[in-house]
């Protein structure tokens, strides 16, 4: 491994054993400028909330312990979380971040205790794991920005080592001018941690406990104070509002578009894309602008999706087309098909090789075999589609009879007419054809002609019915 070095004296940092570190969130904040009675973590960034992120960003220090600080609607983030491997403590009164990680004290039993925010979502496990490995008594993660308004500054001696962190609200300004910011991520001696909690103050404008005295009381003790940089120009970002929230969503994606397209995906626009999961791509996949991915997505190699396609955890299979405005959720579509525009696939759905589902067709809990074409406007719904079957424009499988639904099974080289209302349950014999317009209540022998239609008729001087008037 790379040595680490300070991010501004550029001075090396010594590595330790990460087996032995706890984790605490600091997740107990209302977010009055959410303007919303949901917690501010419980927000969603890439589809999933704030805090989620960064639980999941946690356990890639595989941890002892990850502790959460709760507070503000805590009731309703702990019931999202009832299966996960999570601590609580509650923050009854919110009263700084060293009076919220001080609830948590009385948990910690490793040699180091990282703490994370759960409203900085995009912090990278690289960031975190650097933070770590610091043997440092103290290691803060800071960057250096252009505008640190609203920030804690950090305020080093003159050989370069970390003095202290102050506040905007008590800088004088001179501390004003420094553009070095503290991100609230810190990495601490556990022992020296509950020592400095024991004697925080809120001597300050705020009257508040505030996390960040605990690096001038390092230094006046002539403890070790380390400083990490982030990797990424966003990951230490902070989600306030709506407008904030935004932004990070833009950040997120761009970098996630970026590395795609490093990794040999076409993407029509980086800045069009959302991906609210995870999105693996083999070679030579391209995507049009406006695609949305959720959940785990797999494009194999030669894809083409086009523009404004939303795709949930569904697999497309290599040398597919997905075209315009289609939405596939929870299916597996086979290689060469061809799906859309305006296609709707369902959880349960299987596409073989070569199959062909057009614009207006909705498919749910459905096989199709290699070579099946439902070309237009057409629901099939818990179905058997044989191979090398055509349905025909406006068919309907009646799967639903009120109460339960039923299975319609299309045998091999079967031809269904425009406009057919196949009644569930029912079977179509392979090779057979169903004339248009007919309503199949019964199974239909292989081979030859089915149809159902009544005489047509005309009754003259025939008056249609007119609203009537109240």
């Amino acid at each position: 491994m790379e040595p680490l070095c300070d991010n501004r004296a550029n001075k090396p940092i010594e590595y330790i054993s990460m087996n032995n570190i706890d984790v605490v969130i600091l997740a107990a904040g209302k977010g009055t400028r959410m303007k919303s009675i949901q917690p501010k973590v419980m927000h969603q960034l890439a589809g999933k909330p704030l805090l989620e992120h960064v639980i999941d960003t946690a356990k890639t220090l595989n941890p002892k312990k990850i502790i959460v600080v709760v507070g503000h609607a805590e009731a309703a983030i702990r019931e999202c979380y009832t299966q996960a491997p999570l601590a609580f403590v509650s923050q009854k009164k919110q009263l700084g971040t060293g009076h919220a990680v001080a609830q948590a004290s009385g948990h910690l039993t490793s040699s180091r205790t990282l703490i994370l925010l759960g409203d900085v979502p995009c912090i990278q496990p690289g960031s975190i794991k650097k933070l770590a490995a610091s043997s440092a008594d103290v290691s803060v993660l800071t960057e250096t920005v252009e505008d640190p308004t609203g920030y804690g500054r950090i305020i080093r001696d003159d050989d370069g080592t970390p003095r202290m962190i102050i506040e905007e609200k008590d800088a004088n300004q001179k501390q004003k001018l420094t553009r070095e910011i503290n991100t609230g991520i810190f990495c601490v001696n556990t022992t020296l941690l509950k020592q400095f909690l024991n004697n925080l103050t809120n001597n300050n404008t705020n009257k508040e406990y505030y996390l960040t005295d605990i690096v001038e009381y390092a230094s006046n003790e002539h403890r070790s104070v380390k400083t990490v940089a982030p990797s990424l120009r966003f990951e230490a970002k902070g989600v306030n509002s709506k407008k904030q929230l935004a932004e990070l969503e833009r950040d997120y994606q761009l970098e996630y578009a970026y590395r795609l397209m490093e990794a040999g995906t076409t993407i029509s626009d980086p800045k069009r894309i959302d991906v609210r999961g995870t999105l693996t791509c083999g070679a030579d996949v391209s995507i049009d602008v406006g695609c949305i991915f959720e959940g785990d997505v797999t494009l194999g190699k030669n894809i083409t999706i086009e523009s404004h396609v939303i795709i949930r955890n569904s697999i497309i299979k290599d040398n597919s087309t997905i075209r315009a405005f289609s939405h596939i959720d929870g299916a597996a579509i086979g290689s060469l098909n061809e799906i859309g525009p305006y296609a709707r696939i369902r959880p349960g759905t299987e596409s073989q090789t070569r199959a062909k589902i057009g614009n207006f067709v909705e498919i749910k809990a459905s096989t199709l075999d290699v070579d099946a074409k439902a070309n237009h406007l057409s629901y099939i719904g818990d179905a058997k589609i044989g191979a090398s079957v055509n349905v025909g424009a406006g068919t309907i499988t009646c799967n639903y009879d009120g109460a339960n639904k039923h299975q319609t099974i299309i045998e091999d080289n079967v031809f269904i007419g425009s406009d057919t209302q196949l009644v569930a349950p029912v079977t179509v014999g392979a090779g057979s054809t169903i004339a248009a317009g007919s309503t199949v209540t019964k199974d239909v022998p292989p081979g030859g002609l089915a149809l159902s239609r009544t005489k047509q008729t005309f009754i003259a001087d025939w008056k249609r019915p007119t609203k009537t008037t109240k």
